[in-house]
């Protein structure tokens, strides 16, 4: 497992009598990009939430950084090195741009309680050196994020979460939103990204951008995986077949 980041073994979810995830057999490896595709409903986001403890699994287990996992929620999961843009983007609007990269985990000259003195300057900083990092491009770094447009909000979020991710990134549906450029900002977002090595999970609806930007691609369909495929042994038709049910079997699976 020394070239594993993350594995997951029979990972389950309910929901009362609603089985969200079943099984889910999952590997993910070191400087990797796989997407995650699959209908609405179809187990992706759940699985997510398995992965990054805003949930609690019903069964199954978790390894990450070669170690077996129990994270008690997503600060747990985020100090060992996992960040992730989820669909909300979880901003704050009345917040300017280093603000909302170190929302949660300020930097503070003197720490006095609720009466704390904010580093600003290095705050700054650091927010200047991981726009350049990611080649984000926010022209005022002083305008609240109320002020920005869709694709700077994604960017902003993809900025901070690249700029603290030790280990993974995962990203639900970061372009899903956005127009033709804005899109395109993201996706050479996650170019870079790829170029530095650093692992990636990405769930996406989009064809052409899951081929462009991945290694491999997982599909789930009614809370299981249903394919696992290399993006060179298979095409946007096979994908579509495992997604609507027209092709099904595990035994298809690769590794």
């Amino acid at each position: 497992m020394a070239d594993i980041v993350l594995k997951t073994e029979n990972l389950t979810k309910h929901y009362g009598g609603v089985h969200a995830l079943e099984g889910a057999n999952f590997e993910l490896r070191k400087g990797e990009h796989v997407a995650i595709m699959g209908d609405n409903g179809a187990g992706k986001s759940t699985f997510v939430r398995q992965i990054t403890a805003v949930e609690q699994r019903t069964d199954g287990k978790i390894w990450f950084d070669g170690k077996e996992v129990n994270f008690t929620g997503p600060i747990a999961a985020r100090e060992a090195g996992i960040e992730t843009v989820f669909q909300n983007l979880a901003l704050a609007d009345d917040l300017d741009v280093p603000s909302n990269l170190f929302l949660g985990r300020e930097k503070v000259l003197f720490n006095l309680g609720p009466f704390s003195i904010l580093d600003r300057k290095y705050m700054r900083k650091a927010t200047e050196a991981a726009l350049v990092r990611t080649a984000v491009k926010i022209p005022n770094l002083s305008n609240t994020i109320r002020h920005m447009s869709g694709g700077q909000r994604q960017c902003v979020a993809i900025a901070r979460t690249a700029t603290f991710a030790s280990k993974l990134i995962i990203m639900d549906e970061p372009t899903a939103a956005l127009g033709v450029q804005e899109t395109a900002q993201v996706e050479n977002i996650i170019r870079t990204l790829k170029d530095n090595g650093e692992p990636l999970i990405l769930i996406s609806h989009n064809m052409r951008q899951v081929f462009d930007l991945c290694d491999r691609i997982v599909v789930f369909r009614r809370g299981r995986i249903v394919a696992n495929l290399r993006k060179q042994d298979t095409d946007g038709n096979d994908i579509v077949s495992y997604i609507t049910g027209a092709k099904t079997g595990e035994a298809e699976l690769a590794a």
